[in-house]
């Protein structure tokens, strides 16, 4: 059995499939391509509290506003699809991905790059896992034994809750469709509460939903326990639109989040008053480190290997 550290609540990494083809979703325009306005709009999705979404990341767009000069506009997106078109589109200017929802809108032809991606340990690479949990007890210990059982995922476009997991499970022989009863249970929380209701026989999720579901009540502490987890996936990227920005603003905005968006540089800049009070996106300690296109690399070989019908969407 693999053991977990204590890790923050995460964004849920999915996008429905065929998400292209869909329209925008309550985003409006904020100027044309080129960055000609004085406002830049951000945007990110929702995670499991929206109602605080936007204070979560007020200190972020605080500190691009005062590097750039210029208005942040902040759009609480309702899916990862109105936020790829609306960088399509031009309406978007800077977003919070998740890291399949990032390849997916780069690699259809979008001219974005990330930027920095959240760690809560300032000499680690930006990073979160998979996890395959069961009920404590369960006969299950390793999942070469989910032959036959019923298996809960989050989506068959999610990241570490479909596509990291397939790539688990095809290493160790086992035939996804053949060999499992699949449940997509829609989040990460969804997931493992399926599990914990007896719905399901093992879930899969990323490594700080059942921290987060401990926290709040709905599953008792030690009730549920980890038997496989997958090799580190580059963490959620912010993206910066490099054709909807002016080139000097678009460096401007990476810059700043690549060397300023940590508690111990904000607090110096003035953005916040304390550590103790220097509040990010869901709950990180430290902040933003830089990350590349090529940091993706493994969502890719992913897709790759297991020719996953979500992958389809790419290019």
């Amino acid at each position: 059995m693999v053991s977990i550290s204590p890790s923050r609540s995460r964004t849920v990494r999915s996008i429905a499939a065929g998400a292209l083809a869909l329209p925008l979703l309550g985003l409006t325009a904020c100027g044309g391509p080129g960055g000609s306005d004085d406002t830049i709009t951000f945007a990110a999705v929702p995670a499991e509290s929206s109602s605080t979404l936007e204070s979560s990341f007020e200190n972020i767009t605080k500190l691009v506003a005062e590097e750039t000069g210029k208005k942040v506009e902040f759009e609480n997106a309702s899916d990862y699809a109105a936020v790829i078109e609306g960088m399509r589109a031009g309406q978007i200017d800077a977003a919070s991905f998740g890291p399949f929802a990032y390849v997916i809108a780069k690699d259809s032809g979008i001219n974005i790059d990330p930027a920095a991606a959240p760690t809560n340990d300032p000499e680690a690479d930006p990073a979160y896992t998979s996890l395959a949990y069961v009920k404590k007890g369960s006969d299950i210990k390793d999942i070469q034994d989910l032959k036959g059982k019923k298996t809960c995922f989050v989506d068959a476009a999610s990241t570490s809750g479909y596509l990291v997991p397939m790539k688990g499970l095809m290493d160790e022989g086992i035939d996804m469709d053949k060999d499992l009863e699949q449940v997509m249970a829609g989040g990460h929380d969804a997931s493992l509460l399926s599990l914990n209701s007896g719905d399901c026989d093992v879930a899969f999720a990323h490594d700080a939903m059942l921290t987060t579901l401990e926290k709040s009540g709905q599953v008792d502490k030690g009730s549920l326990e980890p038997i496989w987890e997958s090799e580190p996936i580059t963490e959620d990227p912010i993206a910066v639109n490099k054709d909807s920005l002016d080139p000097e603003v678009a460096e401007q905005v990476t810059t700043s989040l690549r060397e300023k968006a940590n508690v111990p540089a904000l607090v110096e800049a003035g953005v916040c008053t304390s550590e103790d009070d220097c509040v990010l996106p869901e709950e990180i300690t430290y902040g933003y480190k830089k990350v590349d296109d090529s940091d993706f690399d493994s969502i890719r070989e992913i897709c790759k290997s297991t020719e996953a019908d979500a992958c389809k969407n790419i290019g």
